[in-house]
This record gives structure tokens, sequence and C-alpha cells, in this order.
């Protein structure tokens, strides 16, 4: 159980100290991964900035993601998913518009421009406030790795097993504190588990962790 976001990426700084984890940037996915993003940043002595991509729901349950629409317009499905759950394409075509846009947004609001950082031979750490299905962070992922990174590592606080297993085909490592067998929801491992506002996440964007 976390305090906090901020308490969660002090957590997931000191293991990845622990590792011998080492990284020229820390890549954030909005919102609720800048808090954590910048306490990892900081004690990596790295750069903070963000990697996008925006979610897809499933019909009836937008909390269930069938996929994730990337800052650059790439887009992840999962297949087995949309298999079970029977849904049209008319439906994905429709939320991938819908969801490419919101990913534009968010880029044009934390970036400004390019939808990635350049990421070309770098060790970089993606880092997020939890994974569920992993939807979100497969896309950010595809990205950096599209990008020529040197090493890439997803961080995370908490993710169940087989989340986290199948993310490691995705990136060279995945570094997570808590990987309960029994997971519901990533806001159930934190005490406080607030909604982060743009304006909030952004302020994490600064140098230092003392200005937001």
């Amino acid at each position: 159980m976390f305090a906090d976001r901020e308490d969660a990426g002090r957590r997931l700084a000191d293991l990845l100290d622990e590792r011998e984890e080492t990284a020229d940037l820390v890549l954030a996915i909005p919102r609720g991964g800048l808090p954590v993003g910048r306490e990892v940043a900081d004690r990596l002595r790295a750069p903070l900035d963000v990697v996008v991509a925006s979610k897809v729901g499933a019909p009836d349950n937008p909390e269930l993601a069938v996929g994730a629409v990337a800052g650059d317009g790439s887009a992840w499905w999962n297949e087995d998913l949309l298999s079970y759950l029977d849904v049209g394409d008319d439906y994905l075509d429709r939320e991938r518009e819908r969801e490419a846009e919101a990913a534009r947004e968010k880029v044009s609001l934390y970036r400004g421009g390019d939808p990635l950082p350049d990421v070309a031979e770098k060790r970089v750490v993606v880092v997020d406030d939890g994974v569920a299905t992993g939807a979100t962070a497969r896309a950010c992922l595809r990205q950096v790795v599209a990008g020529d990174a040197e090493r890439v590592v997803l961080a995370v606080p908490v993710g169940p097993p087989h989340t986290l297993s199948e993310l490691e085909a995705e990136c060279d490592a995945v570094v997570a504190v808590e990987s309960p067998e029994a997971f519901g929801a990533v806001g159930a491992f934190y005490r406080d588990f607030a909604q982060v506002s743009d304006e909030e996440a952004a302020s994490y964007l600064r140098d230092g962790a003392g200005e937001h």
C-alpha cells in the first residue's frame, strides 16, 4: 500500500537504485505518472519528459481498455479481448479517432511539439502510477522503442503479474514494487489516489521536485 503517488515514486526509485538502473531520460505517462516520474527522475538525476497514449475503452465499460492510441497516432489493440467482446469495426474507428485527438491534445499541452522527445541511443525509463491491462503502457513503450532508444525500462509501483510479464516483451526490463496476484484496480493500492489535474501534472515537468 502506497500513501500517495510521491511515496510510490520514492519507493520505485529505491528499487531502481537497488537494481542499479540508470537513465538518460525519464518519460512519465500523463497524468498520474508524472508525480511518480518526478521522484524517479530526481533520484536518477535525469531529465523528466512525457510519452503520451490514450486508452480506448470497451463499449459500455470505458474503464476496460481494449486498446490505446499513441501520441504519434499509432494504435495497439487487444485482439483477444476485442474478439471476446465482439467489438465492431465502426466502434473502433470512431473511438480511435476520438482518442487520437485526445492524445494529440495531451501532446500539445505537455510538449507543445513532437509527440516524443529524442530518445535515440538513450537509456530511457518509462514511468506510470501502475498498470492494469497495460494497454496505455504498451502503446507508450512501442513509441520509445521505435525511437531507437538504447535501453527501455518500464517502471511502475504496482501491476498484476500477468500484465507485467506480457509487458516484458515490449521493452528491456520491467521493474515493479508490488505485483499482487489479487489485483482489482491500481487505485486500491494507494491510500490517496486523487485525480491529478492537467495543470498539476504539468507542474511536475519543471526542474526539481520542489516547484509543484
